[in-house]
């Protein structure tokens, strides 16, 4: 092949039926491409089958697209086709912590996430100096009543559609996201939390988990939902610990398996690893 190469990613979703796998492969040789990556995963539970593909073609993504519509509408599929490498327009929600922030555009920065954080929208001013420091604009509104809080979700709706954002990641926002937001953004918005939940709710989970003399602690990355905590859980992490760490080292911990499991689930979401089977997530590692 030559240097014009196209390198795609292809993603499927559709019910389980005879003929799906041969039929994409068909589309892929007419459009002379090569497949370099595949992976597919038949669900028993929900009768649906999910696939992912990585393509070398001379077509473009709208190009393959229309050669694979035939299939698309043959079997009723979900789909999308990507360019690899192509960065996903990401807006950051935050509140006052900013490891999982600043690890988040560190990442970016480093070229080890394809994503581009055009903003980051807060509810305290605590952010800022990170944002200036890696050059990404910088927005916060108070989140006191509930007309404050309308007013901001307003703005984050209005930063999705004037920056085509494809995802929102909320890097310890400590706020509930109202129904309305999360139907909007259902499958596009991600959430990290301490894995304490439900034991140690509140304030001070990490000194509460002290008290209690946990031997693990961890982070959850998951999709945003309207019940809280409970959306389709993409990625988990946990690391022991034991008695003699201090409540200040808890959060250390802590802190840093927050941010090494939310990059983790941001990176498979950029690269289109995801896909949603009802109430559960596929990930094509």
């Amino acid at each position: 092949m030559t240097s014009l190469d196209q390198h795609l990613i292809v993603t499927l979703v559709c019910d389980d039926q005879p003929g799906i796998v041969h039929a994409v492969s068909g589309a892929v040789v007419e459009a002379r491409g090569n497949i370099t990556e595949s992976q597919q995963f038949s669900s028993h539970d929900t009768g649906r089958f999910f696939m992912r593909l990585q393509v070398e073609t001379l077509l473009g993504s709208e190009e393959f697209s229309g050669i694979l519509r035939p299939v698309v509408e043959r079997y009723n599929m979900e789909h999308s086709v990507s360019t690899v490498g192509q960065k996903t327009r990401t807006l950051v929600l935050g509140s006052t912590a900013a490891h999982c922030v600043t690890d988040l555009l560190s990442r970016q920065r480093d070229g080890h996430l394809a994503i581009d954080v055009p903003m980051i929208l807060a509810n305290h001013p605590d952010l800022g100096s990170a944002a200036e420091f890696y050059g990404v604009d910088f927005e916060w509104k108070p989140v006191t009543t509930e007309a404050e809080k309308a007013d901001f979700e307003a703005r984050v709706w209005e930063v999705v559609q004037s920056h085509d954002i494809e995802l929102v990641v909320l890097a310890r926002y400590m706020q509930v996201v109202s129904p309305e937001l999360c139907e909007r953004l259902a499958g596009r918005m991600i959430n990290i939390h301490h894995s304490f939940l439900p034991g140690f709710k509140g304030a001070n989970p990490y000194r509460q988990a002290h008290q209690r003399g946990v031997k693990l602690i961890g982070a959850t990355a998951h999709f945003v939902t309207e019940d809280l905590d409970e959306g389709p859980i993409i990625e988990q992490n946990v690391v022991r610990v034991d008695h003699s760490q201090s409540p200040a080292e808890l959060v250390r911990v802590g802190q840093d398996e927050e941010s090494r499991t939310l990059a983790q689930a941001v990176g498979w979401f950029a690269e289109h690893r995801i896909l949603l089977d009802g109430i559960r997530t596929i990930i094509f590692r």
